[in-house]
């Protein structure tokens, strides 16, 4: 008998927001969730079980990454990505289409797809909605993502315009080659900060009928009050029996938001790539665990936090560790952080249930200090230009 795809039980609402069942071939995931990024296979520092302990239900990969390294036929040589990763849990491959935006001095996008330069060693690939469909079937993962093309921005009103066709045009070609009936392909909205484009990009994506609908091209230039609005917008327009993912969204503050506006999943790297950098996440904002004050601080970084680092290990060590550059750190801060965001999605979960989200979000900012919007988009500029 052949697995269904991936499908989503909406459970509870509070306004907006709502909390149930991702149902996939791997398992179930309760909603609203997080999702690791395991780029190229791994979720950096960490192995599945620590990924199981900190209560990751689904895994990203990349299908760009890991199509250059290992290559699709290492991956099904191990029977797809769960085998080769020894993940039994559900997992979503991105499609390629967000290195067309990270990697803009290598690739060259047309009307027929994407063609790529390989950052590895210099030769050309091209990802069209066809090749990207099948790649994922290749790797087997749980749900696929679309090609689509995200313009960075602020872009002009005629780069939106045409990113919006071309990824409509995209979306009917891939669903036209599926041919896994177990594996759930989603559709992907773009349109800027532009009402108008999100409307459209809305209205033709989901004509198309996928299993799902992620939002795209935020996150990637705008203010943070831009991107809630255009992910609010945006919600509204998709049906309410299909799952909301947006994309490449995953500060604390940041999913406390969109949880409210309506959105059921998410991923992003930044809590284990800060943590590489000795960021961590408490309930008062992110701290430098180099700091001064952590190196003599002989408790828990966080009191009421039941991660490993936090059970196991004081502040004061964790402190040493990062200052001396050690992989125990490294692996400690990225378990501490995925935790965190982890607990605080379910968290939402439970308010959205008790339908006490609107209070649960007021004091969770109330009392979390977001970094400054400046600083964070000076450090996106920085790992971008580092991307080219």
């Amino acid at each position: 008998m052949v697995a269904a795809p991936a499908r989503l039980v909406v459970e509870h609402t509070d306004g907006p927001a709502r909390a149930g069942r991702l149902i996939t071939p791997h398992g179930e995931v309760p909603t609203p969730a997080f999702m690791a990024v395991g780029t190229q296979g791994t979720v950096k520092a960490l192995d599945p079980s620590d990924l199981r302990a900190v209560g990751a239900g689904m895994i990203l990969g990349n299908t760009y990454h890991l199509y250059l390294r290992p290559g699709l036929e290492v991956v099904e040589a191990h029977g797809g990505l769960h085998g080769l990763m020894a993940w039994d849990g559900p997992i979503l491959t991105d499609s390629g289409g967000f290195q067309g935006f990270s990697l803009r001095r290598m690739r060259t996008i047309t009307e027929d797809g994407i063609v790529f330069t390989s950052h590895i060693d210099g030769s050309e690939h091209s990802f069209t909605p066809e090749v990207t469909v099948r790649h994922q079937e290749r790797l087997g993962a749980d749900i696929a993502m679309v090609l689509d093309w995200c313009p960075a921005l602020p872009a002009t009103p005629q780069t939106l315009a045409l990113a919006v066709e071309r990824t409509t045009l995209w979306a009917r070609r891939a669903q036209a080659a599926r041919s896994r009936p177990d594996q759930a392909v989603f559709g992907i909205v773009q349109g800027g900060t532009d009402a108008e484009m999100r409307r459209a990009s809305a209205r033709e994506i989901t004509a198309v009928g996928f299993d799902g609908y992620a939002i795209g091209g935020l996150s990637v230039g705008e203010t943070k009050a831009e991107m809630y609005g255009a992910a609010s917008l945006t919600a509204a327009l998709l049906p309410d029996d299909r799952p909301r993912y947006l994309m490449g969204v995953g500060s604390p503050e940041d999913l406390v938001e969109c949880v409210s506006l309506g959105l059921d999943m998410f991923d992003c790297v930044l809590p284990t790539r800060v943590a590489r950098n000795g960021s961590l996440y408490t309930p008062e904002g992110r701290i430098n665990i180099e700091a001064s004050r952590f190196r003599s601080m002989a408790r828990p970084l966080q009191e009421d936090c039941d991660c490993l680092a936090c059970t196991s290990f004081t502040a004061a060590y964790l402190s040493h560790l990062a200052r001396s550059g050690e992989v125990l750190g490294l692996r400690l801060a990225s378990i501490h952080n995925l935790r965190f965001v982890l607990r605080l999605m379910e968290s939402m979960r439970r308010a959205i249930a008790a339908g006490e989200l609107s209070a649960f979000r007021d004091e969770f900012l109330a009392r979390y200090a977001p970094t400054d919007e400046g600083v964070r988009r000076e450090q996106r500029r920085r790992w971008l230009a580092s991307r080219r």
